[in-house]
């Protein structure tokens, strides 16, 4: 992962809080059940595994579940929430382990913060060659918004309620598919900023992408309840098998 984002201990800490916010935990049930479906009730291994949103309820469903994260904050609250699961600090761009997983999961756009053609290839790469003959690659994915932007730039409202205004301001860097973005957080008085670079990626690359790599495209959903994906989808849900044993 580009290693200029990292959640730091202040982030960390409300990192549950926003995911809220976003939606991302009324989500859960739905995305470990789609996750336990390819698990074949093994193992599975989470790239970018934060404070264990997904990892610790999946593995409370009895899958053996294992994660990679690069900040020492994330892992220390998942840690705090469970000893089921075994994580280590790492960089999902270029990992290696003599474990194999029936299942290999990237959520929450997490991919895209690889900024480079070549780091989310080496990522992809890297998962192929952890699953076992028959495992299963799913990535969660935003469908680029690009529209909206002036003069390379543009601000979006993501969430507001009586106590919080969270906004993401973005640079558009067309050249490297990049947006340079600083998502700010308004609560109180209070004022969080954490800047960030990320690489977008329209679902027919993704596919070519892990082509190279040895892997091809099984399904695609619109969401987590496996609804159609369709021009108007705002996201991904990609699964892939291995081709090339």
């Amino acid at each position: 992962m580009d290693n200029d984002f990292i959640y730091d201990e202040d982030w960390a800490s409300n990192y549950q809080h926003f995911a809220r916010l976003h939606g991302r935990i009324a989500e859960v049930d739905e995305t470990v059940a789609f996750l336990e479906d390819y698990s074949s009730g093994g193992s599975a291994l989470e790239l970018g595994i934060g404070d264990g949103r997904v990892a610790v309820p999946l593995s409370e469903r009895g899958v053996r579940v294992e994660g990679i994260d690069n900040s020492d904050s994330m892992l220390e609250l998942l840690a705090k929430r469970t000893d089921l699961v075994r994580a280590w600090k790492g960089d999902i761009a270029d990992f290696r382990t003599e474990q194999r997983y029936n299942l290999v999961y990237c959520v929450y756009n997490t991919f895209k913060l690889l900024a480079t053609r070549e780091a989310q290839l080496d990522c992809l790469r890297s998962a192929a060659e952890v699953l076992d003959d028959q495992g299963i690659l799913v990535i969660e994915f935003d469908v680029p918004a690009l529209e909206g932007f002036v003069n390379g730039q543009k601000t979006t409202t993501v969430f507001v309620d009586h106590e919080n205004t969270i906004l993401n301001a973005h640079v558009h860097d067309p050249l490297n598919q990049n947006l340079v973005s600083s998502l700010l957080w308004f609560s109180g008085t209070s004022v969080r900023r954490l800047p960030y670079r990320a690489r977008y990626v329209y679902h027919q690359e993704l596919d070519t992408m892990a082509e190279r790599v040895g892997l091809e495209l099984a399904e695609r959903w619109g969401d987590w309840a496996r609804g159609a994906f369709t021009e108007g989808s705002k996201r991904h849900i990609s699964v892939y098998r291995r081709t090339s044993l």
